[in-house]
């Protein structure tokens, strides 16, 4: 479905089974003023990563348009909420429990659930605050190295209102080199209280 709020969802990416909720999130965007700008690549299998994070808004935004996409995102949330009632909300928009007790750390039960699916987009914030951060954590790049899936890159804009989905990313085996470029790449774009370099 094309929109000029909203790009093409590709033919491989994860589909959420409602009608009527992205409807709702395309009319809301359309209210707002915020667009989705770029192409989505069509892997059935990614990490999405969206920075700079500076805001409870960026989250906002950042549902309604993955919702208005009808587009099935995965965000990482704690599993005593999934088990309480906020379950039967979040469970249908995506959100996907994470056992901090478990023997597999984090990255190991994402590649895990990596391994186990056809399609699986995952949405992670990689400065982990909405604070100013010197150091991002490096969990997605080892969960895309591990689970060998692509990063697509997503900079947050508050001047223009906008949401760009980058070029798409390949990890390699310097890990190091491959933060550098990444954070290279968000360093025009400024969040609502800072950009990705500054406090």
């Amino acid at each position: 479905m094309s929109d000029p709020i909203l790009p093409a969802v590709p033919p491989q990416a994860p589909r959420l089974n409602s009608r009527f909720w992205p409807w709702l999130m395309r009319a809301l965007l359309r209210l707002s003023g915020w667009r989705l700008l770029g192409q989505l690549p069509d892997q059935p299998k990614l990490i999405l990563i969206g920075a700079p994070h500076s805001s409870y808004w960026d989250g906002v935004w950042g549902l309604m348009m993955k919702i208005g996409l009808g587009v099935n995102i995965n965000i990482m949330i704690k599993r005593e909420v999934l088990e309480g009632p906020l379950g039967v909300i979040l469970r249908p928009i995506g959100m996907i429990a994470i056992n901090r007790k478990a023997a597999l750390n984090v990255v190991g039960q994402m590649v895990k659930r990596f391994n186990e699916r056809e399609r699986m987009w995952l949405g992670i914030t990689p400065e982990g605050t909405r604070k100013h951060v010197m150091h991002w954590k490096s969990g997605f790049l080892r969960i895309a190295h591990e689970a060998n899936v692509p990063i697509q890159p997503i900079f947050i804009d508050y001047p223009s209102k906008t949401f760009t989905l980058g070029p798409l990313v390949w990890t390699s085996d310097d890990p190091d080199a491959d933060m550098l470029a990444i954070r290279a790449l968000f360093r025009p774009y400024r969040g609502k209280h800072r950009n990705t370099e500054t406090a």
